[in-house]
């Protein structure tokens, strides 16, 4: 195992502290509430289709939770996942667009040809047309959808916006990130645009309103507006607790005696989400959806660390494919639930909500193939086992390849330079360059990042291509069985092979320069018209000649340069 060493910080203090010992099972941070788990209360009656509040969060870290002994206050969702089940052994993706994919088609992203990456503002890219997705599955059901937040599933023609995948309406953002007040985004020095929209139309009248209230509000506003009695569906996709980090000074002064600045920001961000979370449960209640509701919480992928969040204990962060950068929070809140009050150590990934949510709304899968989520409901509502025994976390052929990878280190069977991670029964196998690997302990102290930028790592794992886990057992990765169990390795690089033959060309066109907020009167928005291909190579005529306004400025474009610059420094710091 690879020792680490912190300036001023080692990783023996944090063993002599207890960090790395930590019990996954402690009870004060992820148990039952005291209740006997196996109390069961009375069976739901199932009169009408239940209404579905799904709330997705922006990278924060699995560590960012009251209920896991995070030190930031959380106290809505610390309720509404003790009074639900919680869901301990819950997987998502490492980055954005992957997992808004595989939520809103219930498929794997090698079966979308989004495996690569996120979907940049200027790609002629989108969410693939013939994918029949979670909206449209539910109003066929007769379900009116709403989404409200962040899209980030690509908009360079109508036919990708969110009104046209499925949702009646949609408040939001159609980027990766913007600011929380003034809505700009910048994708690189002077392309910059405004960002947030009102159906297919901007929304410049809603600027300057933060971001987490603003959507909160919508939701309050579409419950009121709708009757109860007919069947809604709610996506709720927060832009926190993303960069950059914006919080009301209110909620930052209540984190005033953390020393860390980007952890205290971060903090406040994350109150300020669970106080929206708690607004959103108020106005079910208010307006009479909550006894036939389920609300489901989940995070998109692991906290970026170096922006505040926190993973802890878990290895690795945001953008990896170790634990810490795709087991997510999760939990479902339901009076519906037949078992209440428990934590679930059933296996779920992400892709599990399509068929699960459709099957709770009386929709038809039947018709619809290749599906890779599966029906947890039973195993979330009654405790039954799960369905699923294995997750393809992804197979990237076009990230970079690892330079000690080979085809001969696969058994000749798989080439190991592929970044790659699977999961099977209680073993997880990674291929290729993980991503950064380390253990970052939750940032508190004063000036703590400028410690762990620096963190010195010994070679002893610099010139692998191969770990194995027993993850049940090791979920901290900490123990690499991949030379005493190659039996298992040959095993896994098979079921490897087995998902790459069904995997689809990866789409990740070049950038195009009609994409400019420029073009469209200073906004991000659709660019190609109905007839052309994500392969549309247009003409490169200067910005000048095509619009003279003058370009609008973008007050994040330096902070998003500032954390390229910084993500840099740490990959090259790697020894």
């Amino acid at each position: 195992m690879a020792v680490y060493a912190l300036t001023g910080f080692s990783l023996v203090s944090l063993l002599s502290f207890g960090y790395l010992s930590w019990d996954w099972m402690k009870p004060s941070l992820v148990a039952d509430v005291a209740t006997d788990p196996m109390e069961k209360s009375p069976p739901p009656t199932f009169t009408r289709p239940p209404h579905i509040i799904f709330i997705l969060t922006d990278d924060q870290g699995y560590h960012d939770i009251g209920y896991h002994g995070s030190d930031i206050q959380t106290p809505t969702l610390d309720r509404l996942a003790a009074e639900g089940v919680k869901l301990e052994n819950y997987y998502i993706q490492p980055i954005c667009t992957p997992s808004r994919s595989q939520l809103i088609t219930g498929r794997y992203q090698i079966h979308t040809g989004l495996q690569h990456s996120i979907i940049r503002p200027r790609q002629p890219n989108c969410l693939p047309l013939d994918q029949v997705t979670l909206p449209q599955k539910l109003q066929e059901a007769g379900y009116s959808t709403h989404m409200v937040g962040k899209w980030h599933l690509g908009f360079y023609k109508k036919e990708c916006l969110p009104t046209r995948r499925g949702f009646d309406t949609f408040l939001g953002s159609l980027t990766g990130n913007v600011d929380y007040y003034t809505y700009d985004n910048c994708d690189g020095p002077d392309v910059c645009g405004y960002d947030l929209h009102e159906g297919e139309d901007v929304a410049w009248d809603q600027s300057g309103k933060y971001s987490t209230f603003l959507y909160a509000q919508r939701v309050s506003k579409i419950l009121a507006s709708h009757s109860p009695k007919e069947p809604i569906f709610i996506y709720v996709a927060f832009q926190a607790v993303h960069t950059p980090l914006q919080s009301p000074k209110e909620y930052i002064y209540r984190y005033r005696s953390m020393g860390n600045v980007a952890r205290r920001k971060y903090a406040a961000m994350v109150t300020c989400m669970d106080e929206a979370v708690k607004n959103i449960t108020w106005a079910l209640k208010k307006y009479g959806y909550y006894d036939n509701s389920v609300i489901v919480f989940s995070t998109d992928n692991g906290g970026q660390t170096f922006s505040g969040g926190s993973n802890w204990p878990l290895r690795g962060r945001k953008g990896t494919y170790w634990e810490g950068g795709v087991r997510g929070i999760g939990f479902v809140h339901s009076p519906l639930i037949k078992r209440k009050r428990r934590t679930s150590w059933a296996l779920v990934h992400i892709t599990d909500w399509y068929p699960t949510l459709v099957s709770l709304a009386r929709g038809n899968l039947s018709n619809v193939q290749g599906l890779d989520g599966y029906d947890v409901w039973p195993a979330i509502s009654e405790g039954r086992e799960s369905p699923r025994t294995e997750i393809l976390h992804n197979i990237d052929p076009l990230y970079n390849h690892a330079k000690y990878g080979s085809l001969e280190d696969g058994f000749g069977i798989w080439n190991t330079a592929v970044q790659a991670s699977i999961r099977v029964g209680e073993w997880k196998l990674l291929t290729g360059d993980p991503g950064y690997s380390d253990w970052i302990p939750p940032q508190t102290l004063t000036n703590f990042p400028g410690s762990w930028w620096n963190l010195e790592r010994l070679t002893d794992g610099l010139r692998k291509s191969v770990w194995l886990f027993n993850i049940t057992a090791d979920p901290y990765e900490r123990y690499d069985l991949s030379e005493q169990r190659p039996d298992v390795v040959r095993s896994l690089l098979m079921r490897l092979v087995h998902y790459n033959r069904t995997a689809i060309p990866v789409r990740y066109p070049a950038e195009n320069p009609r994409a400019h907020p420029d073009f469209n009167g200073g906004a991000w928005g659709p660019w190609a018209t109905e007839d052309e291909g994500e392969e549309w190579e247009g003409g490169r005529e200067s910005l000048k000649s095509r619009n003279k306004k003058k370009k609008k400025k973008c007050k994040i474009c330096k902070l998003r340069s500032f954390f390229r610059k910084l993500n840099t420094r740490l990959m090259s710091n790697r020894i």
